[in-house]
């Protein structure tokens, strides 16, 4: 079997890759997804517990959380490559590069890191063209999506707590491609606790809501909860993300070909209904 010898920029290490990989452990969601899209779903062998894009990937072993690992479930499953992310997972994922060829890609801060990430999953698997032919797919998306809204939105993520996103943020850059001025989005960070009052202040036309992944809350609850804040006045439509799992929150190929193709739909619904 030959091997390919790829360079790993953020871990600094060269990894030997063959050149067809058949276990293929994947630590992020993201990547998990584009492995999937790419066809190579059938190679994977290990992912973490959040994996939930697409379904399928519910029925793989499951060898990690966020930022853990079980050293005895990746030695089980022998990978000959493992994908992992910078932020939360940079200090695991070093220490696994130490024992398994493991490529590290950085956590995306805008939608063209998103197909930026396809393209390098595509070229660590040697799947080129095809990792060529969705993010061109991606791109073409992206375009007939731009500047299709108008108004202020702000976005809230259930992440233990209210967690809203500055600048530096894939979910801001997308939003505001969409033609939106995310109310937050000067802030220079990825992510901050929101300054309620500044909301209010601001009387954004949009509310994008999205519930603690797994958890099985309401639209009744989330107006709660809002209204609980003095929110009730708000001329804002409330938006609230489907489905139990990660949407925005999840930053693979599906952020652009669903999460951001349906804010564009429930906003224009929202406009007609408005009219």
């Amino acid at each position: 079997m030959g091997f390919r010898r790829i360079y790993c920029e953020v871990s600094g290490r060269e990894i030997n890759v063959p050149e067809k990989v058949d276990r293929i452990v994947s630590l992020s969601p993201a990547i998990t997804e584009t492995l999937y899209l790419l066809g190579l779903g059938d190679r994977i062998a290990g992912v973490t517990a959040y994996d939930v894009h697409p379904p399928e990937a519910l029925n793989k072993t499951i060898v990690a959380g966020y930022n853990k690992v079980s050293l005895k479930k990746l030695k089980e499953v022998d990978p000959q490559l493992v994908f992992a992310t910078t932020g939360y997972q940079r200090d695991l994922a070093l220490k696994i590069s130490e024992l398994y060829p493991t490529y590290v890609i950085e956590l995306p801060v805008s939608v063209a890191s998103i197909i930026d990430m396809v393209v390098k999953v595509g070229d660590v698997t040697g799947e080129f063209e095809k990792a060529r032919i969705l993010s061109k797919s991606l791109l073409q998306k992206v375009s007939e999506l731009s500047n299709s809204l108008n108004g202020k939105v702000y976005v809230e993520i259930d992440l233990g707590g209210p967690v809203t996103f500055g600048a530096l943020s894939y979910i801001t850059d997308g939003v505001e491609l969409l033609g939106l001025k995310n109310i937050f989005g000067e802030d220079f960070v990825e992510w901050e606790v929101p300054n309620f009052k500044r909301v209010v202040e601001e009387d954004p036309d949009f509310i994008i809501y999205e519930p603690k992944m797994f958890s099985k809350t309401s639209r009744e609850d989330v107006i709660k909860i809002l209204h609980s804040r003095g929110w009730n006045k708000l001329r804002a439509e409330v938006m609230i993300t489907p489905g139990p799992y990660d949407f925005l929150a999840h930053h693979g190929p599906g952020f652009i070909n669903e999460a951001m193709l349906w804010i564009v739909k429930n906003a224009l619904q929202s406009e007609q209904r408005n009219r």
